[in-house]
């Protein structure tokens, strides 16, 4: 077989992704499957039952929430394709969107990463931190931008990995919470010499957090960073930040200005009117604060 498609999911009903997908590679001719990984979900299930009469489509049900390293570890596990396509449930094919541009790619590096972008118009009023947040990402998301880093810019959104090379590494089951299972998934790559292929193949993200689901997620991925930060490199994203502050010791000042002035920033990150740099202290003074 020649491509399965690896949908992990958890209470949200992606029963258009996956019948999108199935529609992609019968219009393009490839030998497909369609793994639908249920992480424990307690809700939105009924959809699973639809599709699993598909054909080429199999839903596996995980008896207990794995989290998100390790339900993909599974569906790879269960994937019979020579490659696998990872897929977030919350994402929309787009037009333009190939299955078979992502397997020509194949050809030149056996991981390759297609990219995402979000919607010009907010689909959420409860979401526009996430959205604000995400929009203005998205500049750099081009696949020309992301190939001058390319092992730092790797996600798991829409990700192709050749079987064979992704059971040697495997997504890092030290994630147990959400955050930076794709950071260290890149990072292991470029250890081991695999190369990583970036292309405009991109899917649309539309499940945006509301502002105060999407706080509570950066506060788990900070506690997740600290955790897992002797594994990355010094100047990655925050920990630029900690090193050059811990250097110069001033990180009492930034633990100081977030103790004195969380509950205002929480409050502006809550509103309908966030700010983004309000957003990046409010990270780095939660993550020093750890």
């Amino acid at each position: 077989m020649t491509l399965s498609v690896l949908i992990p999911t958890y209470n949200y009903n992606a029963r258009a992704l996956v019948l999108a997908m199935v529609d992609h590679a019968k219009a393009e001719h490839i030998e497909s499957e369609v793994l639908v990984g249920d992480d424990a979900s307690t809700c939105e299930t009924a959809w699973m039952d639809e599709v699993a009469h598909e054909d080429g489509v199999r839903v596996i049900h995980a008896p207990d929430n794995l989290g998100r390293a390790r339900i993909r570890n599974l569906l790879a596990e269960e994937a019979q394709g020579k490659w696998l396509l990872f897929v977030d449930a919350d994402a929309v094919v787009p037009e333009g969107f190939s299955l078979k541009k992502y397997i020509d790619a194949g050809y030149r590096a056996p991981v390759v990463c297609g990219g995402l972008y979000h919607p010009h118009k907010n689909p959420n009023p409860e979401a526009t931190l996430r959205y604000k947040y995400e929009r203005h990402a998205d500049r750099h998301r081009t696949a020309e931008i992301r190939e001058q880093t390319p092992h730092r810019k790797l996600s798991t959104f829409n990700l192709l990995v050749r079987r064979d090379v992704f059971m040697n590494v495997r997504f890092d089951e030290r994630c147990l919470e959400y955050g930076y299972e794709d950071a260290l998934f890149g990072i292991q790559l470029g250890e081991m010499g695999i190369a990583i292929a970036h292309i405009d193949n991109p899917l649309i993200h539309v499940g945006l957090d509301t502002n105060a689901d999407y706080l509570a997620k950066t506060e788990t991925a900070m506690r997740t960073l600290r955790r897992i930060a002797h594994f990355m490199p010094r100047d990655y994203g925050i920990m630029g930040a900690f090193y050059k502050l811990r250097r110069w010791h001033l990180t009492w000042v930034i633990r100081l200005f977030y103790k004195l002035f969380r509950k205002p920033m929480r409050a502006n990150l809550l509103s309908h009117h966030p700010s983004l740099l309000i957003f990046k202290l409010y990270k780095l003074g939660y993550f020093l604060s750890l």
